[in-house]
């Protein structure tokens, strides 16, 4: 974990008068997990939509992979965006699909990809995450945690160097996020990836992050490991953990 494969410089985003991103730095390395905290408004979805090029940030610089985000063109960004993975928060996946279409639809536009390949890399990534049976079903026959774990076979299929996790863990029973958490860490060690982690679960971060920042009022407040922060005597930082 010692190459930088993303760096973020003096990132600001303001919303009409009210400042969400007021002056984010760090940098993540290859194969690390950083888990990015935060309280409600904090600015975390911001500043992973700032970084994977959706919300155009008001000031700073964004680096993914050696390119600077906000200088590339749209065919540049999409195809930097196919080196990273996203599992959004509500799991996103298409109602009207089946599990395995879902998670072919982008790779169809792979043309270097014959439909022989597409099918083995859905099985491959079900097969990850412990669904292998579930891909005939349709999402309304999944549950909450079911659709997690499609939804992270869907950010890991095309193996990315890079995956973003909006509140992976959120709406799910302690078993269930648990799961989840021991799954974000199998990526890790399998695949090599690096990964942002947005939440708010504590136990969550706990099991799967090398690194820690807490964003409060658009700065980043502490940053270190789990076992550091957790020793701080601050009170603000304890309500975190307790």
């Amino acid at each position: 974990m010692d190459s930088i494969v993303s760096e973020v410089k003096h990132l600001k985003k303001s919303f009409g008068k009210s400042d969400i991103l007021k002056d984010i730095n760090f940098k993540l390395n290859a194969g690390e997990n950083l888990a990015v905290l935060g309280q409600s408004g904090s600015g975390k979805s911001v500043l992973i939509k700032c970084m994977v090029g959706l919300i155009k940030p008001d000031g700073g610089e964004i680096n993914i992979l050696n390119q600077d985000v906000w200088k590339l063109k749209t065919d540049e960004l999409n195809e930097l965006r196919s080196k990273i993975g996203f599992l959004f928060q509500s799991a996103a996946l298409y109602d009207s699909m089946t599990v395995k279409e879902n998670l072919a639809f982008h790779l169809r536009n792979n043309r270097a990809l014959t439909k022989s390949e597409i099918n083995d890399l859905v099985n491959d990534a079900l097969q990850n995450v412990g669904l292998i049976d579930a891909i005939d079903k349709m999402p309304s026959e999944l549950s909450g945690g079911m659709k997690k774990r499609i939804a992270l076979a869907r950010a890991i299929i095309q193996k990315p160097q890079i995956i973003f996790y909006d509140e992976p863990t959120t709406g799910l029973d302690p078993f269930t996020s648990k799961e989840i958490s021991s799954l974000i860490l199998m990526v890790q060690e399998k695949f090599n990836t690096a990964s942002i982690i947005i939440t708010q679960d504590i136990d969550c971060a706990k099991i799967t992050s090398n690194r820690m920042i807490i964003l409060k009022e658009g700065m980043i407040e502490q940053e270190g490991t789990f076992q550091e922060i957790s020793k701080l005597e601050d009170k603000w930082v304890k309500s975190f953990f307790y």
